[in-house]
């Protein structure tokens, strides 16, 4: 399967400006790419005042999402604000060639920015996507700190990462990502912005994927970029088969 990520600065609570942004990048996208990975909270940045970009499920960008995957004839997935019964969620959508979407809530709340004060978690329900054969696990930036949450249990084949992940602390990001490939024997993607924010944050990227041995198959740079890479799912079962790590793995509840 071919996949494209995008590393890209996003504008600050513009999600009209972010949408035809990626829109633009996108039109330049292989046609044979199967699916497009944008980063975390791509519409806004990661804001704490949700109030001002937060959309519905029926909202614009939501349509953008399900018109681009349809028109492009691939999935399509990244994060972005979400309203629903009065909750603010920081939500990943996974959305299907022909509009149909699947979604995530981030469980982890980076509490160091006060996410958890503002956004609602989703809960201890990972999502696994079903998606040409692939089994695709979506998780959200600070996600990535917790190996228990991100543990495969042998059900999924790809694990992504969208992020914001500023580049005071991107030698965690460069380290955990290699980290989440190898301890699963899975392919893995990590999509991170680049630029500043109105909070003096700067975001270096460093956008990367990973096989499931750890090899870098897309290596971490600081610009604007858009990289297209395959995943071949039956060389990483061979290598899954022939070692056997994962057979060998500790059970977890998570509470």
């Amino acid at each position: 399967m071919k996949i494209s990520i995008i590393q890209a600065p996003l504008f600050w609570e513009n999600p009209e400006v972010n949408r035809n942004y990626f829109a633009a990048k996108i039109q330049n996208i292989p046609e044979d790419s199967l699916l497009i990975v944008l980063p975390e909270m791509f519409s806004s940045g990661f804001t704490m005042n949700p109030g001002e970009v937060a959309e519905t499920m029926d909202g614009t960008t939501v349509n953008w999402m399900k018109q681009t995957a349809t028109e492009k004839n691939c999935a399509i997935t990244g994060s972005l604000v979400i309203k629903e019964d009065g909750n603010f969620y920081n939500r990943l959508l996974f959305v299907f060639p022909n509009g149909d979407v699947e979604h995530y809530d981030k469980r982890h709340l980076f509490s160091l920015a006060g996410e958890h004060k503002t956004y609602t978690s989703g809960g201890t329900e990972r999502l696994v996507v079903n998606y040409l054969g692939w089994r695709i696990c979506p998780l959200i930036c600070y996600d990535l700190r917790f190996p228990v949450y991100s543990r495969n249990n042998d059900d999924y084949d790809l694990l992504i990462y969208v992020a914001n992940w500023p580049q005071v602390r991107i030698l965690a990001w460069d380290t955990l990502l290699k980290a989440r490939a190898i301890e699963n024997m899975s392919y893995v993607i990590g999509v991170n912005r680049i630029g500043d924010d109105v909070n003096h944050n700067f975001y270096s990227g460093h956008s990367q994927v990973l096989d499931y041995l750890g090899n870098a198959l897309v290596e971490p740079v600081e610009k604007e970029v858009v990289f297209s890479v395959q995943l071949d799912k039956e060389l990483m079962l061979a290598n899954r088969n022939k070692l056997g790590f994962l057979r060998d793995r500790d059970k977890f509840n998570l509470l």
